[in-house]
């Protein structure tokens, strides 16, 4: 199929593209890399009237690294944020899920702040927000910056706090400090593409294997990306082996409430968060105690 008709307008700043959200509201649709919106419009599951191209926006491709954060432009390429050294060392959850996020070809060309507004709940980004606390930041031309965290923006399926004149701008990932060990896993048909279900994990242990700090979540079982910090913080002050990760497992996915599709019922979902939850627990402990 072919995208109904539009009207394209590139955006010359940041200011001209919020003017023209708050013109034409919930008829306008921002796009830069395209991976997710434009084969939408194609089997005209999104029908935007006008197309409001931010590709160029020099601003919101900024990315700085700061004592405790990192900060990025939300139309940063998934790609920058894969092969840069830098951010790697301070985030090494976020390119862990990028490896899994589509294909190279789909990565040079997507942006973080894409995968996030198009909010699937079984994608990869959206997972590491909410495991790592980032907060979005969202603007627009009446009432300028509001900022939210990820686990308030993420609100069903495809559905973000983004108000209907509102931009993301800006992403900021919280920086652990000291060493950390992270792990991300995922079931899908094949590489690349939508997870049946994920899990990601992030831990700090001391030097005899005792967990200090811990964020993990699960993707693909429920309506939004799920980070669980309650049961993150019954893991301090013990040693993660298979008998605690696979308990912490099944409590986690008791707080799920997984949907069924043509490729899994929710029982086989929960299965998986069970199976890939324990599995990153005890790989990123793994990797922990060989640091």
């Amino acid at each position: 199929m072919k995208a109904a008709p539009f009207e394209y307008v590139r955006a010359e700043s940041l200011e001209h593209a919020l003017a023209c959200l708050a013109e034409h509201g919930m008829d306008a649709k921002a796009i830069a890399g395209g991976m997710s919106l434009v084969p939408m419009m194609a089997m005209r599951l999104a029908r935007p009237a006008v197309l409001l191209d931010i590709n160029r926006l020099a601003e919101l491709r900024q990315v700085g690294i700061e004592a405790g954060r990192v900060r990025m432009g939300a139309t940063t390429r998934q790609r920058t944020v894969e092969d840069g050294a830098d951010i790697h060392r301070a985030l090494p959850l976020v390119r862990d899920a990028l490896r899994w996020v589509g294909h190279v070809q789909t990565r040079n060309r997507g942006t973080v702040g894409g995968s996030l507004v198009h909010a699937d709940p079984s994608a990869e980004l959206p997972l590491a927000a909410v495991v790592l606390g980032a907060v979005l930041t969202l603007r627009s031309q009446a009432d300028g910056e509001r900022r939210v965290a990820a686990q308030d923006f993420f609100l069903g399926p495809m559905f973000t706090a983004t108000g209907e004149t509102e931009c993301l701008v800006e992403i900021e990932w919280p920086v652990w400090p000291g060493e950390v060990a992270t792990a991300f896993d995922e079931t899908a048909m094949r590489h690349g593409d939508f997870a049946m279900a994920s899990a990601a994990c992030q831990l700090q242990l001391d030097a005899q294997g005792i967990c200090r700090r811990a964020a993990f979540g699960l993707g693909g079982v429920d309506g939004t990306p799920r980070a669980f910090p309650e049961l993150a913080a019954q893991l301090v002050g013990h040693r993660i082996d298979r008998g605690v990760a696979q308990e912490i497992a099944h409590a986690a996915v008791r707080l799920t409430a997984p949907g069924s599709d043509l490729h899994a019922d929710a029982d086989y979902r929960s299965h998986l968060g069970v199976v890939m939850l324990t599995r990153v627990l005890l790989q990123a402990a793994g990797a922990a105690r060989a640091h």
